[in-house]
């Protein structure tokens, strides 16, 4: 949280597409989530009233939305993309996700060339689970992305398999949807699948796409095979074999 504020990394990419050899009740999701990183409740602005209230102030300006819708429109466009759903609950608060949603439409009208649609968080959850072969890229404020790209990994089988990225105009930081695991520190056990996603999110980030597609490749087969994963993924070997299975199929 602290690097996403010092840096502006305001753009949270999180994608979540299938990979065969992970259980999942489904087959071929491929949905990214961009999420505004630096507003909504988790600005932090929060205080007790007294002993019995507590506030918490969300914060939405038209700069963030714009910048964040901006984002993926131009992300969909460069990764060849059909759609954007603008993700609010602009019918219950009206200031502030309202304004999201105007920004987003008015931003929506300079990519005419990709469609451009808006959904009710608590509706786009449930079409997520029912029909997320519909969606493509989702924009939303912070606290919805941080729950929707939850949503979203378990399409594709757990957060040990998702990828993110925080981005900004001037720096970019890469890490697994789910964090840290103290708990397992030291362990060898932890799936690195995530790990090395994100791995490949930054190689695209930096113009490397020959080299992001021979590692996501790699990744594909290694998981699919089902030999040298995780226990989580159904096998025995440990974060270190997993990595060395990987990287012996990068190098061919």
């Amino acid at each position: 949280m602290a690097l996403r504020k010092e840096l502006d990394l305001y753009a949270c990419l999180r994608p979540s597409r299938s990979l065969k050899g992970v259980r999942s009740r489904y087959d071929d999701i491929d949905v990214v989530v961009v999420r505004e990183n630096t507003e909504d409740l988790y600005a932090g602005i929060e205080h007790m009233v007294g002993d019995d209230a507590a506030e918490s102030i969300k914060i939405i300006t038209r700069k963030g939305s714009r910048r964040i819708a901006r984002f993926a429109f131009e992300y969909a466009r460069r990764h060849g993309r059909r759609k954007v759903t603008a993700v609010h609950k602009a019918n219950i608060m009206k200031c502030t996700d309202g304004l999201f949603l105007r920004v987003a439409r008015e931003v929506a009208e300079d990519y005419p060339d990709i469609e451009f649609e808006d959904r009710i968080v608590d509706n786009m959850c449930m079409q997520l689970v029912q029909k997320p072969e519909l969606y493509d890229v989702l924009v939303m404020p912070n606290l919805y992305g941080d729950i929707v790209s939850d949503l979203c990994a378990g399409l594709i089988g757990g957060l040990g398999v998702a990828p993110g990225a925080n981005l900004g105009d001037e720096a970019a930081v890469f890490e697994p949807v789910h964090g840290s695991a103290p708990r397992y520190a030291g362990q060898d056990k932890v799936n690195p699948t995530a790990l090395l996603r994100s791995g490949v999110l930054l190689l695209e980030h930096l113009g490397e796409e020959a080299a992001a597609r021979r590692m996501e490749e790699a990744i594909a087969a290694v998981v699919a095979e089902g030999k040298d994963v995780t226990y989580d993924l159904g096998g025995s070997t440990g974060t270190s074999g997993m990595a060395a299975a990987i990287a012996r199929r990068i190098a061919g």
